[in-house]
């Protein structure tokens, strides 16, 4: 029997466990060129390891998620974090588990707005890119280069995600 899971808002303290939240903070705003831009300096670190591995930036393009989402598999990347950042407006799902042995444990469901991105930390248990209502594309930062940096893990019984688009968290 599949278990239902809750959906939270995604916030900095709640996400901290498992990464880094992406969203301007006014704390780390610097004025640059002229002051006519406003930089948010330092949002958050890509950390990769391993001989010949680089930093890289993608463009990757989700199609949305059919909710209710049966939620089977994880993914882990051993080798380096890896960010997401939407380039639309959109709302998004971010859903995470700490391991357990090795093994993901029971996940958690973050709800982020169009404005959050994420940046999972290097070996963190998430699920892959999961759009919500309609296509969007993310702004993807993570490492590439030899090494296996892929590893994923299959749930004996599937959670459930229930639809993000009919629930009060979504203003």
């Amino acid at each position: 029997m599949p278990h239902l899971l809750t959906i939270e808002p995604l916030t900095k303290e709640a996400f901290a466990p498992f990464g880094t939240v992406i969203e301007a903070d006014p704390a780390s705003m610097r004025l640059i060129n002229g002051g006519n831009t406003e930089r948010f300096h330092a949002l958050a670190e890509a950390d990769v390891i391993g001989e010949g591995a680089r930093v890289v930036i993608n463009i990757f393009r989700g199609e949305p998620r059919a909710f209710p989402y049966r939620l089977a598999m994880m993914e882990r990347h051993p080798l380096g974090s890896q960010s997401f950042s939407p380039l639309e407006d959109r709302p998004w799902l971010a859903v995470v588990a700490e391991d357990e042995g090795g093994r993901p444990g029971r996940p958690r469901v973050y709800l982020a707005s169009g404005r959050q991105g994420v940046n999972y930390g290097r070996n963190v248990w998430h699920h892959p890119l999961m759009a919500i209502g309609s296509v969007s594309n993310f702004l993807v930062v993570d490492r590439t280069g030899p090494g296996d940096n892929l590893e994923e893990s299959f749930y004996d019984e599937p959670f459930v995600i229930p639809d993000p688009l009919s629930m009060e968290v979504m203003r």
